[in-house]
């Protein structure tokens, strides 16, 4: 196969554009091509930023919804990746000093290692800025809020010990016939029985006939009304959680999806340094 190398010109070696022995990787047009496509990514990723948050609305029926957002989100990511690796490694390409005397094949071996090298530098330096501002944003606002939130937990932790705590008390007083009033407040008792089910996933069917007696005595109707009353927001209680669950289930589904596009768009973002690399490092040969 011909050489992509023409005859060193004259003065060229003086001039300092290339020399015989020249390290095999150019630094200098790794970084250059770092800095590039790291700024090209902070760029892309405020203007995709800035049309998300234009595209969504709070209010219900208007903007874009989650699956669509989802999915815009992971192809402004594909984009961007594409474009700053892009322009990245092809200023590493162009950039670097040309090697005499190698063979063509080792020569696209080098680029391509240069673009890939310079995807790492600019993916490792892009993570490092983002670290920095997330941690500088949230800093102040946890160490404003940490006594607050401290309290909070222990505030949390106490009442959970004294839901515990007072259902069996009231477990304790809760009169053998039904007929009788409760030791204490009603209102008071039947909470503490459903905070006790939330904690423990349960109602047993003692703590519901007991409830049903509680709603008949204060209410004045009959027991089996009552109890109807008592299964509709014990079923409630359970919807509540179930709710709860699947949005949770709903959150975790889409982050491991956004991670996922992070991850294929960075692959991307990897084979196209290389590849723009690889046609940098060849016009520059081709234009010594």
């Amino acid at each position: 196969m011909e050489s992509l190398y023409p005859q060193q010109p004259a003065g060229e070696a003086l001039s300092g554009g290339w020399q015989p022995g020249n390290a095999v990787a150019s630094w200098p047009a790794i970084i250059a091509g770092a800095f590039v496509a790291a700024a090209v990514t902070v760029v892309l990723f405020a203007l995709g930023s800035g049309l998300g948050f234009a595209s969504i609305s709070p209010w219900q029926g208007r903007g874009m919804g989650a699956t669509a957002f989802v999915m815009t989100g992971a192809i402004w990511l594909i984009v961007t990746q594409w474009v700053a690796a892009g322009m990245g490694g092809y200023i590493a390409g162009r950039l670097r000093s040309r090697w005499i005397g190698t063979h063509t094949h080792e020569v696209f071996f080098r680029d391509t290692a240069h673009g890939f090298v310079t995807w790492a530098v600019a993916s490792v330096l892009v993570a490092l800025l983002v670290s920095s501002s997330l941690s500088s944003a949230v800093g102040g606002g946890v160490r404003a809020t940490a006594g607050v939130a401290s309290g909070a937990a222990q505030a949390m932790t106490s009442a959970a010990s004294s839901s515990s705590g007072t259902y069996d008390l009231d477990s304790l007083f809760r009169p053998k016939d039904t007929g009788h009033q409760p030791a204490g407040d009603a209102r008071a008792e039947v909470t503490h029985i459903l905070a006790n089910a939330a904690a423990t996933g349960a109602v047993p069917d003692a703590d519901r006939t007991y409830m049903a007696s509680l709603v008949a005595a204060q209410a004045g109707i009959p027991q089996d009304e009552a109890q109807k009353r008592v299964d509709d927001i014990i079923s409630k209680a359970a919807q509540a959680e179930a709710k709860a669950k699947a949005a949770a289930d709903t959150a975790r589904r889409d982050a491991a999806k956004t991670l996922l596009f992070i991850a294929f768009s960075m692959l991307i973002g990897a084979f196209i340094a290389c590849v723009a690399a690889a046609l940098g490092g060849h016009l520059r040969d081709q234009h010594p």
